[in-house]
């Protein structure tokens, strides 16, 4: 994808959301993007590439990366992995203490390491089989990973061109949360800049200082990204799929799809099909 910010919907009942990684199959690529809550990728089988402001982070089996708020990350999926997602909105640490605003983690290895592994598979574990007062352990298992976090994992010293980056990237993702709400309509530059009362020109450069991508390839991976869950989702044809998804036709789709993902939108649906075979 390109640069954008994601919108994250913690599970029902829960101050977080966690889900299986959907790259985990292979063949998936996520461009630059950012989002306002704290993010951690724990995989546990199989190997993910993240790069975090141009610098790689490769991770295998047992590994995990911590990912902060408005931190522009990228993914790397090639092989089939087995990867839990656990995102932690910032109104989670609203009451934590802080002088200058920010709350920001380390993504050098720790003793605890280990640890925030075994609390994520016992979360995941706990949602999927739903035993008898369930809740209680995923809460309590959530609330000592926090603990964690904040005690073992939080960067204490913050630079301002640190504060600096991070309070820009706020304003822009209002931008970008405004794009994935319409980005199935026509979005020119000029039509949401004039929206949020800027030039074409101003926007334009926040996106690529800020975004490090260009408005247009920004909106068109937002689109991408959109066709390809509706790809592996639903039944729709590829055409289909093209035009509900801000696509002028399927031609531009598949050749967005293939830029991106490495194979073209049928190739990657009969792939599915032969798996559930």
């Amino acid at each position: 994808m390109g640069f954008e910010h994601e919108l994250i919907i913690p599970n029902e009942g829960f101050p977080f959301k966690l889900f299986q990684f959907e790259g985990k199959d292979g063949h998936y690529v996520r461009e630059k993007h950012w989002h306002r809550s704290i993010e951690i990728f724990a995989v546990f089988e199989g190997t993910l590439a993240f790069f975090i402001n141009e610098e790689e982070y490769p991770l295998g089996s047992g590994e995990f990366i911590l990912l902060n708020s408005n931190e522009i990350h990228s993914i790397s999926s090639p092989e089939a992995n087995r990867t839990i997602v656990l995102q932690i909105p910032m109104n989670v640490l609203r009451n934590v203490e802080t002088g200058e605003g920010l709350i920001l983690f380390t993504h050098s290895p720790k003793r605890q390491d280990s640890k925030i592994m075994e609390l994520i598979g016992s979360m995941y574990q706990e949602l999927q089989e739903r035993g008898s007062e369930y809740e209680w352990k995923v809460q309590s298992d959530f609330f000592m990973l926090v603990y964690l976090l904040l005690t073992k994992y939080r960067k204490r010293e913050i630079l301002p061109e640190e504060i600096r980056h991070y309070r820009k990237l706020n304003r822009l993702s209002t931008i970008t949360g405004y794009i994935r709400e319409n980005y199935t309509k026509e979005l020119s530059l000029e039509m949401v800049a004039d929206r949020f009362g800027y030039s074409p020109s101003y926007l334009s450069r926040m996106f690529r200082k800020y975004a490090q991508t260009n408005y247009k390839t920004y909106l068109q991976n937002v689109r991408i990204e959109y066709g390809f869950q509706e790809l592996a989702n639903t039944d729709h044809t590829i055409g289909e799929i093209a035009l509900n998804n801000g696509f002028p036709n399927q031609k531009a789709f598949t050749r967005e799809f293939k830029k991106k993902y490495g194979i073209l939108p049928s190739e990657y649906r009969r792939g599915q099909k032969n798996a559930k075979d």
